[in-house]
């Protein structure tokens, strides 16, 4: 009898042994490679595209601002982002937040892995960490609506309130188990919630601010073209880890996503590049810049969706719309969106959301919420999409409003004075310069 028990109990333990989930090394590198490459993104490409377009007083400053977001933006994503992102709760509070079980990481253990419920059998660690860089560079966007006026220690909290408030519930109802990741919208990789979501805070920071001294009247011409070409360079670099990364392992889906990236950029590039031969007669280097970033923007939250054909046609669209957003409805509406954050991030973001609806691919591989049967699923897919857009436009707004007042309170006012913002800002809040020549 002992015999029989103590074989059964070893049976037992090789069975438990052989069918326990076990590290794949192969998407373990894949996701920490992917969020390196996420990083790269924000304190050096994002920096270097926004600091390039910005005057020289103020290049610094911008590269500050940008950097500083994604510091300040990562620790308030561990104190409290993720857990409010994808954590869970009981009752219909989940549809809109995960609550407060994993404050500070607390109840996750460095031997947890990802989703074993999903195959994603790499450090949960690792999932935290891409997700902080998603949530560190959608602030970091919101930068380039109001650089030149803000101040710097508004500005930091802002960047930290506003992660917890307004980026992290976002990230929950899309991805996080909420009501519209329920209701099956379809976003691989951010167009909700990182460039609609980061394009309209700028925008509504840019208004609650005003406009920069001598907007429209005197010349503000760019520092460096080369310095914003460079940087859109990194990000379409390291957009390879955005999006194909977001297929959360080295497999077949993030191939689909590495192929209509490349297509979608390099289809806006020359689309922008064409237009503005059109419109200008010469085509430029920031407008190639320009283009490439549109086209990125637009196909992120289609880019695991869709065939070539429809990368084609989102990253065409995303360009035009995009372009004519930056040239034609700022210059109609005459609001001070310094480096575009809306017209770029926000525009070509609400196209690819919608287009995603359109293009999706009728595969039950690559939906999340199951393959499209017939017509009426694919517009009740389109509708849904346009439910998501409207739910993170509406929320990101008042988010956004309120957080900023909160910031301005705890700083005596959210804008520089004007003798500040005549010297300019890096000399003047820094005390340094971004060249000394």
């Amino acid at each position: 009898m002992k015999k029989w028990l103590l074989s059964s109990l070893l049976s037992t333990l090789a069975f438990a042994e052989e069918t326990a989930p076990v590290l794949n090394s192969g998407d373990t590198a894949w996701m920490m490679i992917s969020t390196a490459l996420v990083m790269l993104m924000t304190p050096i490409g994002l920096a270097l595209f926004y600091a390039g377009m910005t005057r020289s007083k103020n290049v610094l400053n911008t590269y500050s601002m940008v950097f500083g977001a994604f510091a300040i933006a990562f620790i308030a994503w561990i104190v409290a982002g993720f857990s409010i992102a994808f954590g869970t709760m009981e009752g219909s509070i989940n549809q809109f937040m995960g609550g407060f079980a994993h404050v500070m990481l607390e109840g996750i253990s460095w031997k947890d892995f990802a989703s074993v419920e999903l195959g994603q059998l790499y450090p949960k660690f690792v999932f935290i960490v891409f997700q902080g860089t998603f949530a560190a560079i959608t602030v970091a966007i919101v930068s380039g609506a109001i650089i030149e006026r803000m101040k710097f220690s508004t500005w930091m909290i802002f960047a930290a309130v506003w992660t917890i408030v307004v980026y992290a519930p976002i990230a929950h109802m899309v991805w996080g188990g909420g009501y519209l990741f329920n209701e099956g919208a379809l976003d691989f990789a951010g167009g909700t919630v990182v460039h609609m979501n980061g394009g309209l805070a700028g925008l509504v920071l840019a208004i609650l601010l005003g406009k920069r001294a001598g907007y429209s009247k005197v010349a503000m011409k760019p520092v460096s073209i080369i310095l914003t070409a460079v940087g859109a360079g990194l990000l379409w670099f390291g957009w390879y880890g955005f999006n194909a990364g977001s297929a959360f392992g080295a497999n077949a889906i993030a191939g689909v996503a590495f192929l209509t990236t490349t297509i979608a950029a390099s289809i806006a590039t020359l689309t922008w590049l064409a237009i503005e031969s059109l419109v200008f007669k010469k085509p430029t280097l920031l407008g190639a810049a320009s283009g490439a970033i549109a086209g990125l923007v637009a196909i992120t939250p289609a880019a695991g969706f869709v065939s070539v054909g429809g990368a084609l046609i989102i990253g065409i669209v995303g360009a035009l719309i995009a372009f004519f957003g930056v040239a034609a409805f700022k210059k109609k509406l005459g609001y001070d969106d310094s480096l575009d954050a809306f017209g770029i991030h926000f525009l070509a973001g609400l196209w690819g959301a919608i287009a995603t609806g359109i293009f999706a691919l009728n595969d039950k591989d690559l939906l999340w919420s199951g393959p499209l049967k017939d017509a009426d699923d694919r517009l009740g897919q389109i509708f849904v999409q346009f439910e998501s857009a409207l739910i993170v436009g509406i929320y990101t707004l008042i988010g956004t409003v309120v957080v900023y007042y909160i910031a301005s309170a705890l700083t005596g006012g959210a804008r520089v004075n004007e003798e500040k913002e005549s010297q300019g800002l890096d000399e003047s809040v820094h005390g340094e310069r971004g060249f000394n020549l």
